[in-house]
């Protein structure tokens, strides 16, 4: 992934009020200071923060996530650049059939 560490992009006054929390919410009007972009205040996030367009929606592992739902597709994902994440559907039994049958196909779950 990107080796840049990002700025935490925190809300502004979210220290001063904590029943705001610290979940990102633009600033909006003209004497806002992080607004303004001003050096000492929060960074606010924009596109040049985001990673090369090669490494978007990857896993952590440098996987591409797919989604599956039933024994069958599980065929039709490529081991040397996909990782399976099982549907949360998906009950114990078959769980536990999906995992065993990826580990003979040789994919990686990332919920097993």
């Amino acid at each position: 992934m990107n080796p840049r560490k990002l700025p935490a992009f925190k809300r502004w006054l979210s220290q001063a009020y904590p029943r705001l929390g610290e979940a990102w919410r633009r600033p909006r009007g003209k004497h806002s200071k992080v607004e303004l972009k001003q050096k000492s205040k929060f960074k606010m996030p924009n596109p040049s923060y985001g990673a090369p367009r090669n490494l978007r929606f990857l896993h952590p592992s440098g996987f591409k996530e797919v989604l599956v739902f039933n024994l069958k597709s599980l065929d039709s994902v490529d081991p040397k650049t996909d990782a399976v994440k099982i549907a949360h559907v998906v009950g114990k039994r078959l769980r536990l059939q999906m995992v065993k049958k990826a580990d003979e196909l040789k994919l990686k779950v990332l919920n097993p």
